[in-house]
């Protein structure tokens, strides 16, 4: 059986991008999921000074790892002043400098959604342009604007939305 990652590109403990990475990890059939958080790979801040006196974190690796061992990514990106949030910049740039390609050219559904109309376009545009360069593949996308209003009780509510996400479900599945 296939093997997906699903996670949130933001630390915050009350996560709506982690509430729809869930979500749509729940609408692949036939997967073993494991959900992630940043929260349990705790880093210190990149600099190349750091690296250079003490290696790569240990936490690096281990989310570079789980990466590398599956088969497919669902990424669902928070947006923070139009760009990545600082939790996920970070454990990308420590990842990056491990490997980088280091998504390893694993199919991904890429999404960002936000309280606001835009749905995380923003960061969206930057990772579309961005990941390619780092072995992502990524193979569908959707964007979640007005998450307070689209996403209740645990699932999508707006069904022209939720339509749209079980065609970037149904490609990715087709693309594992």
């Amino acid at each position: 059986m296939k093997k997906i990652i699903a996670f949130a590109g933001s630390n915050s403990k009350e996560s709506i991008n982690k509430k729809l990475a869930t979500y749509t990890a729940s609408l692949v059939e036939n997967v073993n999921i494991d959900i992630l958080d940043l929260n349990d790979f705790e880093l210190p801040l990149f600099g190349v000074d750091l690296e250079k006196e003490q290696g790569f974190p240990e936490n690096a690796h281990k989310f570079l790892n789980l990466i590398k061992a599956s088969d497919g990514i669902i990424l669902s990106l928070a947006e923070h002043n139009g760009a990545y949030s600082a939790a996920f910049k970070n454990i990308f740039d420590w990842m990056s400098r491990i490997d980088g390609k280091l998504w390893s050219n694993k199919p991904m559904l890429l999404m960002a959604t936000s309280p606001g109309a835009r749905g995380g376009a923003s960061v969206l545009g930057i990772a579309k342009n961005r990941f390619p360069f780092n072995g992502g593949n990524i193979v569908s996308e959707f964007s979640l604007p007005s998450f307070n209003d689209n996403f209740k009780d645990g699932k999508l509510v707006n069904d022209a939305l939720n339509s749209e996400l079980l065609k970037a479900v149904k490609t990715f599945q087709n693309n594992l």
